[in-house]
């Protein structure tokens, strides 16, 4: 809201993790804050962007005994500064959930929901490519629909495996227009290598 307010907060969340040590940093969707400053038309966001750099190289105090931790959707859209060596210098590959994964995810998911004896193995192979947010979306879709039958019916039932794979059957995993963005920067901006774990995982 007010200019300077944003350096601020993030010098007090890198203070509070330095009085705290040791102690872990971890900033979610990180490209929000550490956008390329070429593509920023605003100077407030440039001035946020070089707290940040000032705040991770620990200029004015140490951030011995801080480890800190981002995740991104989109690091083909970070300032290159931030890749430089004692910063974000190690970028590491999270690919979709497996199976054994997703089996995890959707027993948690349909924890403490009323279900049948279901067979997660099986819905675990129908939803390959799932990402986390697509099992709850494939588990959101199937608690909706049996609510909307409960109403017709007047008799609620519990989720079925059935009703977890027709749920998944109407769903497109996210993950496939990530990879073919991800694909076109690992094939043509790959510089020093930083997609190389998505050209092995698409094994190109």
């Amino acid at each position: 809201m007010w200019l300077g307010n944003s350096e601020r907060n993030l010098h007090e969340i890198f203070e509070q993790a330095r009085y705290n040590q040791p102690c872990v940093l971890f900033f979610d969707e990180v490209d929000a804050l550490a956008a390329n400053r070429t593509d920023l038309r605003q100077s407030s966001s440039r001035m946020v962007i070089n707290q940040f750099l000032s705040e991770l190289d620990g200029v004015k105090s140490s951030n011995e005994g801080v480890l800190i931790l981002a995740a991104t959707n989109a690091p083909w859209h970070l300032d290159s500064a931030f890749r430089r060596p004692g910063r974000f210098d190690r970028i590491l590959f999270v690919p979709p959930p497996d199976v054994a994964a997703r089996v995890a995810t959707l027993r948690l998911l349909c924890n403490g929901k009323p279900v049948e004896e279901i067979d997660y193995e099986h819905v675990s192979k129908k939803t390959d490519n799932f990402s986390g947010a697509d099992l709850k979306a494939v588990v959101d879709v199937a608690v909706e629909r049996k609510l909307q039958e409960a109403m017709k019916m007047g008799i609620p039932k519990p989720l079925s495996t059935k009703d977890l794979i027709s749920a998944a059957a109407s769903l497109k995993p996210s993950t496939k227009e990530w990879f073919a963005t991800a694909r076109n920067y690992a094939l043509y901006a790959n510089e020093g290598g930083l997609y190389d774990d998505i050209l092995k995982y698409l094994k190109i």
